[in-house]
């Protein structure tokens, strides 16, 4: 029985925690599936079993639908202050601190312009691993700073959001960056320069009820969650069962609040496509789309 024992022994070595190192492995939310981190990777962090879209930093997302090495970044020196000198169970400038360090961000947002499929654009690109993505002054000063610099040199504007609301800490002056980064989008419409808005999982709060839904075309990843309030403070509201699949992108497109699903990996090539669409880059027989044209286009990406 020597050998069963010597077994036995090497069995439980091999089923050690420390024979295999930390992190190369995610499970799937979604599905359970175990994914292999560096495979999950190359497919853009999307399960390749379910489609499930992982969250992912505002810098991978840029990485994603720019062309390589064209992003250049405004604005990076803006940070919060504490002008409520505000503290629940921590300090907000200790907070602030924290999320930096963190994530090697400023804020919750990435501004700046780069290109797609070589075509110009002004881009910004919300990081949900900054406070939840919370919109605070300096969130809807680089919104208003980026806009002006896009109708400034003409460009079209890509918003992608991942974003909790309004940042409590700022408490009202969170909540004028509603009205602030409303009339920046105002200025492009004046200006006849697109805006298309990006909303992955989640887009709640006050920036679902500002930019994120003001867009020229508002796309969506698949299954993202967005609304105003969460589905759970709804149901106590209104005291009665939600719909299947409520606040998902699938159930707001099938009742018109937003134009399209698109997923990831196709991301790049539909907002290329959209952006020639809403600045009249694409011709038929060396005349100007019409109306009709326009409109015919964009089901076609749907």
């Amino acid at each position: 029985m020597n050998w069963l024992k010597k077994a036995k022994q090497g069995i439980k070595a091999l089923t050690k925690r420390s024979s295999l190192p930390d992190g190369l492995w995610e499970k799937c939310p979604s599905c359970g599936e175990i994914l292999f981190k560096k495979e999950l990777a190359k497919k853009l962090s999307v399960c390749p079993r379910c489609q499930h879209h992982f969250r992912i930093s505002a810098r991978e997302y840029i990485s994603i639908i720019l062309d390589d090495t064209t992003f250049i970044e405004i604005d990076r020196e803006l940070t919060s202050s504490d002008p409520l000198h505000f503290k629940d169970t921590k300090k907000y400038t200790d907070r602030i601190k924290d999320a930096h360090k963190k994530t090697a961000l400023s804020s919750a947002i990435i501004t700046g312009v780069g290109f797609i499929d070589r075509r110009k654009v002004a881009v910004g690109v919300m990081d949900f691993s900054f406070l939840g993505g919370s919109m605070g002054s300096v969130v809807g000063e680089k919104i208003y700073r980026l806009i002006k610099k896009a109708v400034e040199e003409r460009l079209p504007v890509i918003l992608v959001t991942a974003s909790g609301g309004a940042r409590m800490q700022e408490s009202i002056l969170s909540l004028m960056q509603m009205a602030k980064t409303s009339a920046a989008v105002a200025s492009l419409s004046r200006n006849r320069l697109p805006l298309i808005t990006v909303l992955t999982n989640p887009t709640t709060g006050g920036v679902a009820a500002s930019f994120a839904f003001q867009g020229d075309i508002i796309i969506a990843e698949p299954r993202a969650l967005i609304g105003f309030a969460g589905p759970r403070v709804i149901k106590e509201t209104v005291g009665e069962e939600l719909p299947q699949g409520f606040q998902r992108s699938e159930f707001l497109l099938e009742h018109g609040m937003i134009d399209m699903i698109v997923s990831r990996k196709e991301m790049k090539g539909k907002l290329a496509f959209l952006i020639d669409v809403l600045t009249g880059n694409l011709r038929e027989a060396g005349k100007e789309d019409s109306k009709e044209n326009v409109e015919e286009k964009i089901k076609l990406v749907q």
